[in-house]
């Protein structure tokens, strides 16, 4: 039997997840991804009758673990998951969308003016390109890539304390385990399985967050001043 190619109505649940202003701004980019979304190629046909459960409702439970005002860069925002989700729900947060791709980040720029996000900046770029250039309290990611490689876009363009929030499934103490080196050599505070959504989407989402250290650059920085004293 062929799933339905037509939006379903939001569960009764994404009313209380997205409030105020946030409820009509939820409404419209659900419409956005479901049609020039998957018109692009940014979200494959199927994904539509799971747009609120799979897409939506997860991304936005991870704002559960966002800091108060923080300012948040999403690694790979593709079609705004979860960076515009995380935008919409917590307008006290600044994003940033990174996103390397043209057809991508125009569909980013396109989504931000018709949902009128005054706290979101889109940047085309890689990760690698805006480090050393820009810090932020909180990196995003959901669907990049494994944790190792993850980390070495994420680490260093976080500061001391910032916190990566990366979206993992079954296999995320999978993965958490298999980048235990990469987590000592960028000398993270903390690295844990964090679980959100509780009682909002079933099952609730995994995040692995990451507290990052002092970054390597920044701990050679302290031992030439050491040694000069």
């Amino acid at each position: 039997m062929a799933e339905s190619d037509e939006l379903p109505d939001a569960p009764a649940v994404a009313r209380e997840v997205f409030t105020g202003e946030a409820w009509p701004r939820a409404q419209e980019f659900a419409e956005m991804l479901a049609g020039p979304g998957v018109v692009r190629g940014l979200l494959g046909p199927r994904e539509i009758p799971r747009i609120w459960d799979r897409h939506l409702l997860n991304c936005a439970v991870v704002a559960e673990a966002v800091p108060e005002g923080a300012h948040l860069v999403d690694i790979g925002s593709g079609a705004g998951l979860p960076g515009v989700v995380l935008a919409i729900v917590r307008p006290d947060v600044q994003v940033t969308l990174l996103e390397p791709l043209l057809r991508r980040t125009t569909f980013l720029e396109e989504c931000v003016q018709e949902l009128k996000l005054d706290n979101v900046e889109v940047l085309r770029a890689r990760a690698e390109e805006l480090a050393g250039r820009r810090t932020f309290d909180v990196a995003s990611a959901r669907a990049v890539a494994p944790l190792d490689r993850l980390l070495s876009w994420s680490m260093p363009l976080l500061r001391e304390g910032g916190q990566l929030l990366a979206m993992k499934g079954e296999r995320a103490a999978e993965e958490l385990e298999a980048a235990r080196q990469q987590l000592q050599a960028y000398g993270v505070q903390t690295a844990e399985l964090v679980t959100v959504g509780r009682g909002k989407v079933d099952p609730p989402a995994t995040l692995v967050r990451v507290v990052a250290g002092r970054s390597p650059a920044r701990r050679a920085q302290a031992t030439r001043r050491r040694r000069k004293r």
